[in-house]
């Protein structure tokens, strides 16, 4: 499809993972076999590294080690294991802060949409608006963003712009909503009208319908046959873009990854979400269209880029193959080989914000992992919250990384069940905390328009029952 990222500039990336014996999984050397009553503590507590703290402020000295772990990587996929407790969102600020002022890093990726990301980057690079009243309009109510946590976040990210000269910027990765990201329809046709005058009136043509829509739900009303029409127009759109580069390359590139976001947004939205074959395409299209607009923002400008997002994006396997085929992670994987490190969090005890059956965020608690979970062995490495790289664990702790377990991977809604996941082959690295507090959502939330997670939560529920 001509709106997705060339594969082609991507092939001696996707060429160096069978040159070298990888695979889309964790970056391992096969580890000795051990004997299968070999007990994976002791070497699990002499791999672990401690956490001092998950909180952004004081000594980061103990995130030492982690950053040899990350390398020289140029993306570090950061997951958690629930949408919505404190512990997650903190250590990502935590590490982020620690990665900007040590490992050069320099951009900030959260799981929102496209021109929600611009708008929080114009604040953090400019000052323009106000990062809480942004927040609040563009997380809608199924998103779990509109956290004090993350509010945090931002501010940091514009009071380290205001006294360094080494910026640091916030992006969105995924599709546009709740609302279809029409002020991108709005940076493409003023290009064109400077730029391709003549065309202008073909252009707002292609968008007119699109952009007639206040938002996804809206959208979603419309006959499947008429979303997939649209769709078609909003991509022969970006196709006839690329022909009219202007005279500033720069300002071209940036106006194409618009137009591309634009038609993400339309495709996603044209495929049959009612049905659980639909929805199985829509999120093999998003976690595709998510990796492509890290990989090109980092291509872009160079950056370095903590990735954040939920653990079954980040993961090289999925957790719920049945009907989520392939991960961010893996589509990462395949791009940038192991220029891409991916990072997963697991937790014994606490409590998180979902959503429950009324479609209200909530907080929720759940109590010690039982046995047979990974987070059950993985409470009794050490008191204390620690990470380890799970690439260079020593046999018996590799071995038993290396075993499906149930596993909690709670996402927007709840109850959510547990998953079969193997640790050692979805994750390099592994960080475990022993408890967990819910986030603190900020008041006046936001827009009550769909989101990808709120809008496929009756079609999971249904693809659940029909998974054998």
């Amino acid at each position: 499809m001509p709106y997705l990222l060339d594969r082609r500039r991507f092939l001696p990336l996707l060429l160096t993972p069978v040159l070298v014996g990888m695979s889309t999984e964790a970056a391992v050397l096969p580890a000795q076999a051990s004997p299968a009553g070999d007990d994976p503590l002791p070497a699990l507590n002499q791999h672990a590294h401690t956490l001092q703290s998950t909180e952004p402020d004081g000594d980061v000295s103990d995130l030492e080690t982690l950053g040899q772990m990350v390398g020289d990587a140029k993306v570090l996929g950061l997951g958690e294991a629930t949408h919505g407790s404190r512990e997650f969102f903190t250590m990502k600020d935590r590490v982020f802060r620690y990665l900007v002022k040590e490992k050069g890093f320099t951009t900030f990726s959260l799981e929102t949409g496209w021109s929600a990301g611009l708008k929080l980057n114009d604040y953090v690079l400019h000052g323009e608006g106000d990062a809480r009243e942004i927040m609040r309009e563009e997380f809608p109510k199924q998103t779990p963003w509109n956290a004090r946590e993350y509010l945090d976040l931002v501010e940091w990210m514009r009071a380290h712009n205001t006294q360094n000269p080494n910026k640091v910027q916030f992006m969105g990765d995924d599709i546009n909503y709740p609302t279809l990201g029409e002020e991108l329809v709005d940076r493409v046709t003023e290009y064109i009208q400077r730029n391709a005058p003549t065309m202008l009136p073909t252009f707002n043509t292609m968008y007119r319908k699109f952009q007639s829509f206040p938002d996804m739900d809206a959208y979603l009303r419309q006959p499947l046959s008429q979303r997939q029409a649209i769709a078609g127009q909003v991509r022969q759109a970006l196709t006839l873009l690329q022909r009219f580069p202007g005279s500033n390359p720069e300002e071209f590139t940036w106006t194409v990854q618009h137009a591309r976001s634009l038609a993400q947004t339309a495709t996603w939205l044209s495929y049959d979400l009612a049905t659980t074959n639909g929805l199985k395409q829509a999120l093999l299209y998003r976690d595709e269209a998510m990796a492509d607009n890290t990989v090109w923002w980092h291509q872009q400008t160079g950056h370095k880029i903590l990735l954040s997002a939920h653990n079954g994006h980040v993961a090289y396997r999925s957790d719920r193959p049945e009907w989520y085929p392939k991960t961010q992670g893996a589509f990462l994987r395949e791009r940038l080989g192991t220029r891409y490190v991916s990072a997963g969090f697991t937790f014994n005890e606490g409590s998180f914000n979902a959503m429950g059956a009324d479609r209200e965020w909530k907080p929720f608690t759940v109590g010690p992992a039982k046995a047979g979970n990974n987070e059950h062995t993985l409470h009794r490495v050490r008191p204390q919250d620690y990470f380890l790289d799970m690439r260079t664990a020593p046999a018996p702790a590799r071995t038993w990384l290396d075993q499906a377990r149930p596993t909690r991977s709670i996402g927007t809604d709840y109850p959510d069940p547990e998953n079969m996941v193997t640790l050692g082959r979805s994750y390099d690295v592994l960080i475990h905390l022993h408890r967990i507090r819910a986030s603190d959502l900020l008041t006046g939330s936001g827009s009550k328009g769909t989101s990808p997670r709120g809008l496929t939560l009756g079609v999971y529920s249904r693809a659940r029952a029909e998974t054998p």
